[in-house]
């Protein structure tokens, strides 16, 4: 197998780390094998592959799709991030929980991020350019997510790499999303519409 594989302490959650080949030309590295993923457990068809570029202390998230949940495989090509995915899946041990890892391109680490997750980002470094597969297609219609710094949820963003006193960049939509409610029913057991 060409990637090491790291399951976290959420169910679902997988940190994939590949081989990477380097000598003094660069670098070669397969960024998705659907045998090395399948024998790690990611059995997903992926249909649309997107890409962000972000200038440091950027926050996207903490997004999802209601009726058309994403699952996302995800990975910077240049500088540094660190990724969070919030468990959303009804019934789950681990329902509102919090994961984040560092995902960078010096060392071309990867998430899995199954359907039934919220997942965002913060840009650490000066850029990051943020690259991802979904195994559903983007609907603008079907938008959710929650607030990234909802006190409930806890989430401990690496703020003090941005500078003392220096702000995340949030869009306002981002801004505008939604507390966490531990009583909501957001996704089914699998992460399904419900």
């Amino acid at each position: 197998m060409a990637v090491t594989v790291e399951a976290l302490s959420i169910a679902g959650l997988i940190h994939l780390k590949p081989t990477v080949y380097a000598d003094g030309r660069g670098y070669f590295f397969e960024s998705y094998n659907e045998r090395d993923f399948l024998a790690a457990g990611i059995d997903a068809r992926f249909v649309q592959d997107n890409e962000s570029r972000s200038r440091r202390g950027v926050l996207r998230g903490l997004h999802f799709q209601w009726k058309h949940p994403q699952g996302k495989l995800v990975r910077v090509i240049e500088g540094e991030v660190f990724d969070v995915a919030v468990d959303l899946r009804a019934g789950s041990p681990t329902f509102g929980r919090w994961e984040g890892v560092v995902l960078s391109g010096t060392a071309h680490n990867q998430l899995y991020v199954p359907p039934g997750f919220a997942h965002g980002f913060l840009v650490l470094s000066e850029v990051a350019t943020f690259a991802y597969k979904c195994t559903d297609f983007y609907h603008p219609e079907d938008e959710g997510g929650i607030r990234w710094d909802d006190p409930a949820l806890g989430i401990a963003w690496p703020l003090s790499a941005l500078g003392d006193g220096v702000a995340p960049l949030v869009s306002a939509k981002d801004a505008a999303l939604p507390a966490f409610d531990p009583g909501k029913r957001y996704f089914g057991p699998k992460g399904e519409p419900v």
